[in-house]
């Protein structure tokens, strides 16, 4: 019972999160974007025999603080994963999975160029690339809507960072993914 509790509550918390005026990314960002990261965190997790809870909350939490104002966005990972762990422990989840979630929130970004030293935070990594290729209109909506690039400078930051996403992927995910992204490649070169 602890595994369902823990996980709506933290659902809760992210969904209250994304609709407040400080998410400047709106409140797309968390059907669009973290909601299918979570999907492609519990695939690769019952695929690869990891810790389903753990890459299910750490999905969860991944941009957490980056919608909590644009002071956290370039350090996303750093307040999430504090935020996260704190969270956890004061609603009594085991401290010893609570600094596995939290571990892989702060390792989860490409651009950092962290080592993933665990399996879930590997998948976590992977599952949010995935998560760009599979909603690339969340790229897109990001590039235009959000950045406000004009249309071959949006085109050219879109690309860029499915192929920085590509890369970040483990061969399991290219596997599941690897069909998408070269029809998005080829659409938008």
């Amino acid at each position: 019972m602890l595994q369902k509790n823990i996980i709506d509550q933290v659902y809760e918390l992210i969904d209250s999160a994304a609709k407040k005026p400080e998410n400047m990314f709106e409140y797309s960002a968390f059907p669009n974007h973290i909601l299918i990261v979570r999907k492609f965190a519990t695939l690769l997790a019952q695929k690869l025999g990891a810790d389903e809870e753990i890459c299910e909350l750490a999905a969860l939490f991944h941009d957490y603080a980056s919608l909590l104002g644009k002071e956290y966005v370039e350090k996303h990972q750093e307040h999430g994963a504090k935020l996260a762990k704190e969270f956890l422990l004061q609603h009594n989840y085991p401290p010893k999975k609570a600094e596995e979630v939290a571990y892989c929130v702060l390792v989860h970004r490409g651009s950092t160029r962290s080592e993933k030293k665990t399996l879930e935070a590997k998948i976590l990594a992977s599952a949010d690339a995935m998560a760009h290729i599979d909603n690339v209109k969340s790229v897109i909506h990001l590039a235009y809507a959000i950045h406000k690039y004009g249309t071959e400078e949006g085109a050219q930051w879109v690309l860029a960072k499915l192929a920085r996403s590509w890369e970040k992927l483990m061969p399991e995910a290219k596997e599941m993914i690897e069909e998408k992204y070269k029809a998005i490649q080829q659409t938008l070169l």
